[in-house]
């Protein structure tokens, strides 16, 4: 084989992810050898998280860490400054640095793609607009094959597909909170339940709010908690963790507070400390031991969630505000059943504190819980590659089995199959946030880059 004829890299997802993972890649293999961007919706470089066109909706990390691009952190924060007052509703200024609505940050991205396609990289990055639902192994290489009837042979690929599907709706008034088109056809007054309490909760609030419903909304998760805000926070040293609190979690939860003892002794918020564990926190997910993460997921993970993945303090505001004036209650509790009716849903709550359950009418129900899970998925790529031995669960069943490199693990032996993003969260705890994947991103493609060069050379 020519380098004149090297066949693609195939990038599947084009959200942040997979839009990162294309453009490293680019920068990272010869010149000679293109990308295939895939894409199942209807745009490029948005994905769900930044499709929207809410101005409330706002990016849950300060400007000043969303660039695009590791070796060029003020990126974004330069695109920004381009905009004037036409714009200020989607950029905000507070005392713990300026949030910009996930809109403008997906015209952001969108824009690096077109300037890629029309630049110096035009004809090398190339956009397929279609669902891919299968990879074929081809001796050691794939075929791929797209719900359309397109085929292209593809020198190895890239999963970069976002979070997995939540469980399939329970009620035929379920409603689907990143498609708030069905929003604005809600009864005004009547009742909604929300199922979950965390950072989508809040945007489905607002998307609700700005489509016209004045009722009541009802948010239930098991904890009850919700996201904390961000605030202006000093700089707190990394912490020097011992080995014994690399693998038990109960030490480690009990360093992190005396940490948190010591800020506050020297008025410094536990923001610091939280944001300072995170070049550890893949560290730490790897050292415990299994039981141990298993302990994390049951019982600490929702609470390092509201500690970790913290809102804008606009939207946390809006929600406080919410919340005093009687329209929104948060509780904690399970969801125990649901009984369809005609013009409503009822549902059967078990709320925390309780001495029995409860029944409520409610005309739509809101799924906010954020991820599924690996077994609820139904998309026809994973459960092909499943099949074929090409990719196994990692044993938490959030996501995918990957080694260090990236490399998809399976029991059908290597393959060029590399995984990016939400897909890596039980393999690498922090894969879901900007700063995360754009770092992994670069990672990923000078693995690759290193990887084919090899395949080429044999």
């Amino acid at each position: 084989m020519t380098r004149a004829s090297l066949p693609p890299v195939a990038v599947i997802g084009a959200g942040f992810s997979g839009t990162m993972a294309a453009l490293q890649l680019l920068s990272t293999l010869p010149p000679e050898r293109p990308v295939l961007l895939c894409e199942r919706a209807g745009t490029f470089g948005r994905g769900l998280a930044y499709g929207t066109g809410n101005p409330a909706h706002l990016l849950n990390l300060r400007a000043a860490n969303m660039s695009a691009f590791p070796d060029r952190p003020g990126h974004f924060e330069d695109w920004l400054a381009q905009f004037g007052p036409e714009e200020a509703e989607g950029i905000r200024a507070t005392s713990a640095g300026t949030f910009a609505a996930r809109g403008l940050y997906g015209r952001y991205l969108t824009e690096l793609l077109a300037q890629t396609v029309t630049g110096r990289e035009a004809g090398r990055l190339r956009l397929l607009l279609d669902a891919v639902t299968d990879l074929e192994p081809r001796g050691q290489n794939f075929r791929l094959h797209t719900e359309g009837g397109q085929s292209h042979a593809v020198a190895g690929a890239v999963l970069a597909m976002g979070n997995l599907a939540t469980a399939p709706a329970r009620s035929r008034h379920s409603l689907d909170p990143w498609d708030a088109e069905h929003f604005g056809r809600l009864h005004p007054h009547a009742p909604v339940l929300i199922l979950g309490t965390g950072l989508t909760m809040l945007d489905a609030v607002a998307s609700l709010r700005a489509h016209g419903f004045e009722g009541a909304i009802l948010a239930l998760s098991r904890r009850g908690l919700l996201p904390n805000a961000h605030a202006p926070a000093a700089l707190w040293p990394t912490p020097n963790l011992t080995p014994t609190e690399f693998a038990s979690l109960p030490r480690l939860l009990a360093r992190i507070r005396a940490e948190v003892a010591r800020a506050n002794a020297q008025s410094i918020g536990w923001h610091g400390v939280i944001d300072a564990l995170r070049p550890l926190t893949d560290t730490i997910w790897r050292s415990l031991p299994p039981p141990e993460r298993r302990r994390f997921l049951r019982h600490l993970r929702p609470f390092w969630d509201v500690h970790r993945h913290r809102t804008a303090p606009p939207a946390a505001e809006t929600i406080r505000a919410e919340i005093a004036r009687g329209a929104l209650t948060v509780r904690a509790g399970r969801l125990l059943d649901v009984a369809d009716e005609s013009a409503q849903a009822i549902v059967t709550l078990r709320l925390r504190g309780a001495a029995a359950p409860e029944r409520l009418g409610v005309q739509a129900m809101i799924d906010a819980t954020g991820f599924g899970h690996l077994a609820q998925s139904r998309d026809p790529l994973l459960r092909r590659l499943l099949e074929r031995g090409l990719v196994r669960p990692e044993p938490f069943g959030l996501g995918l089995d990957a080694g260090p490199d990236y490399r998809a693990r399976g029991t059908a032996g290597g393959r060029p199959l590399w995984l990016l993003g939400p897909l890596l969260r039980g393999v690498l705890w922090e894969c879901t946030a900007v700063p995360d994947i754009r770092n992994e991103a670069a990672e990923l493609a000078g693995l690759i880059a290193a990887d084919l060069e090899r395949a080429v050379a044999a």
